[in-house]
């Protein structure tokens, strides 16, 4: 029998172990100066990021000035009723939106790469995405509800994972992780040629415009409905990888150690994917497709804090949640019309993924 695994006692050497980690960078700094700094680095983005918030609340088209902001909030009601209703129902709602979204897909990121080893290993890896996207492009094709389009492309992100895990079993490969991996991409593949099949048999005039607005992603119609549904299904996810985020940490070793610590690897696998999935998903149901940040954020976190899991996870979460608020601000304030999150999140993405790679190749 293999002695018990005790977060308090194993976690720190699990940290150690995540040196060997490929999603860890090489100039990681010692477990004592992580232990000191990590929550002066959270306190500080969360800081940024009810900074952020305020701002966002009184940027755009209908200008609020920061005191009007501070005393709707606090329930004074001496402000006018136009700029209340712009407060509570129309911005107030995608903020905190934008805030769910980048914290969710953030973590999903984080704890799909501990799972796959895989730097690479982003939301979409699994096909969770294409899935996503697939309900939805069927639900705006045959002209459903938006309730409706939200559940459809829940509905397909789960069943995409769970073709995935199907699929991954029946290759003849001994190592799992690699058969789900292989098996995601050829899935995801596949699913977005039947989106591109939609879009062709689409109306070029109504159903296809609808369709690519929200691949691109967008929080323009979110209301409070969409934020208490897209909260708790993000809720739903991420409580598993809180739950897990010591044990994470085991994943940086063989497998056949952390046997020998008395854990279940296929059942700490299949909880940390099962909680990106729902988060992922949900988060895809609201907002549409959305990348780059489950793949740039936990690297930027891993050289904030360290590579151990339970100070990346909530430190990627404010991350995700800072830059997801701060590229939907610019996106609704830089022009005439509304720019896509999605299509920015790929213009800052890209440059930041790089300037991370050669921040880890010059360490």
């Amino acid at each position: 029998m293999g002695r018990r695994f005790s977060p308090g006692t194993d976690s720190a050497r699990y940290a150690d172990a995540c040196g060997a980690h490929p999603a860890r960078p090489a100039n990681f700094r010692s477990r004592s100066g992580e232990a000191l700094t990590w929550p002066w680095v959270a306190g500080a983005l969360a800081l940024a990021l009810l900074a952020s918030t305020l701002y966002a609340l009184g940027s755009g088209r209908f200008h609020l000035p920061l005191d009007d902001v501070l005393r709707m909030l606090a329930g004074v009601q001496d402000a006018p009723s136009a700029a209340q209703a712009v407060l509570w129902q129309i911005r107030g709602p995608r903020v905190l939106a934008a805030i769910v979204v980048g914290a969710a897909l953030a973590a999903s990121g984080a704890a799909l790469q501990s799972v796959f080893r895989n730097p690479l290993a982003a939301p979409d890896l699994l096909g969770v995405s294409a899935g996503a996207a697939f309900g939805a492009v069927l639900g705006i094709f045959f002209g459903w509800s938006t309730f409706a389009i939200q559940a459809s492309a829940f509905v397909g992100g789960l069943a995409a994972v769970a073709l995935v895990y199907a699929v991954g079993t029946l290759l003849p490969l001994r190592d799992r992780t690699l058969s789900l991996v292989l098996a995601g991409i050829a899935i995801g593949s596949m699913l977005g040629a039947l989106i591109a099949l939609v879009k062709t048999l689409a109306d070029p005039y109504t159903q296809l415009p609808a369709i690519t607005f929200w691949l691109l992603g967008s929080f323009a119609s979110i209301t409070a409905v969409d934020l208490v549904l897209l909260a708790a299904l993000a809720l739903l996810g991420l409580v598993p990888l809180a739950l897990m985020r010591w044990r994470a940490d085991a994943l940086a070793l063989s497998d056949d150690e952390v046997r020998a610590l008395g854990l279940r690897l296929p059942m700490l696998r299949l909880a940390l994917v099962c909680g990106a999935t729902l988060a992922t998903s949900g988060t895809v149901a609201a907002a549409g497709i959305i990348g780059w940040i489950g793949l740039v954020v936990p690297h930027a976190a891993r050289l904030m804090v360290g590579g151990s899991f339970a100070r990346v996870l909530p430190v990627a979460m404010l991350l995700g949640a800072l830059l997801m608020l701060v590229i939907d601000t610019l996106g609704r304030s830089i022009g005439q019309s509304e720019v896509p999150p999605g299509v920015l999140t790929a213009l800052v993405g890209a440059p930041v993924l790089f300037a991370l790679m050669l921040r880890r190749s010059d360490a």
